[in-house]
């Protein structure tokens, strides 16, 4: 019995303990798909995140992809790979989240409100929704740097 509470003791400090530092989220990140690696990384009390890697950077013409997607027409030449795809997120730290973000689809050319959750060291839950967070959709980032 000893055990079990002990292990217990373990999980429950576990848990406390993920996401208590804000640049806990800054690395490397890479998309369930592996289509994609995003850095993430603070600047002042914001954090933001560029497209660092594509599988595929260029289009079928060999030449690089671009954000052609954009709906500003003067944003549509821009390359997709070093975009910055996250912005203006602050970490809340009675939530322990980061939120108030945006998230950029290159693929659509939309922008939607974000919000991250790690739930372990190595794990980052990507909520975009539009108004609320329960119009939207989640997806799981692994970090790898």
């Amino acid at each position: 019995m000893k055990k079990l509470i002990v292990a217990f003791i373990f999980m429950v400090f576990g848990l406390l303990s993920q996401a208590q530092n804000p640049d806990d989220v800054v690395g490397v990140w890479i998309n369930p798909k592996a289509t994609g690696k995003i850095k993430i990384f603070r600047t002042g009390e914001f954090f933001y995140g560029n497209l660092v890697w594509i599988d595929k950077p260029l289009d079928e013409k060999g030449n690089p992809k671009l954000d052609d997607k954009n709906p500003d027409p003067t944003k549509r030449n821009r390359k997709i790979q070093g975009l910055l795809m996250l912005t203006g997120f602050t970490f809340d730290a009675s939530e322990k989240y980061w939120q108030n973000g945006k998230i950029y689809d290159a693929t659509s050319g939309t922008t939607y409100s974000c919000k991250m959750t790690m739930t372990d060291k190595n794990s980052l839950q990507i909520r975009g929704y539009v108004g609320i967070s329960l119009i939207g959709r989640s997806e799981t980032w692994k970090r790898v740097e």
